[in-house]
């Protein structure tokens, strides 16, 4: 007797699925990193081939949106897994934004946006007198 072991069957549906919506639905969120430090937030993510002008970003007290659109090149590909198609990503921050003082730079296809709290957002020392 012969016995047929197909493990982890559950995949192929999966799969199947992430796939087929994949082709439909061109539009995904864009991976971020976002660090805290003292005083403001930095935030990075990988924008291969996007120039300052393709992206839109806008801050409103502690959420920043991010969209754009990633242009890919007529023909058939044989393999295509670099990003394609239009993302767009909200992020709520833990802390109000100073927005006019946000600075965004591209360098080599890394977005670095460096967001500095907001005054009333940072920690404040008071002097205790004595008498």
């Amino acid at each position: 007797m012969t016995f047929y072991i197909t493990p982890y069957t559950y995949h192929r549906p999966r799969r199947w699925m992430r796939t087929a919506f994949a082709e439909s639905d061109r539009e995904f969120a864009l991976a971020v990193n976002i660090r805290e430090e003292k005083d403001e937030f930095v935030l990075n993510a990988f924008v291969p081939g996007l120039k300052a002008e393709d992206l839109n970003i806008q801050i409103l007290d502690d959420t920043v949106s991010l969209e754009g659109e990633f242009k890919t090149g007529d023909g058939d590909y044989l393999v295509s897994e670099l990003p394609n198609g239009a993302f767009h990503r909200n992020l709520r921050l833990t802390a109000p934004v100073d927005a006019d003082k946000a600075e965004a730079k591209i360098t080599d296809g890394l977005l670095t946006l460096r967001l500095p709290k907001a005054d009333s957002a940072r920690p404040k020392s008071i002097k205790i007198t004595s008498k």
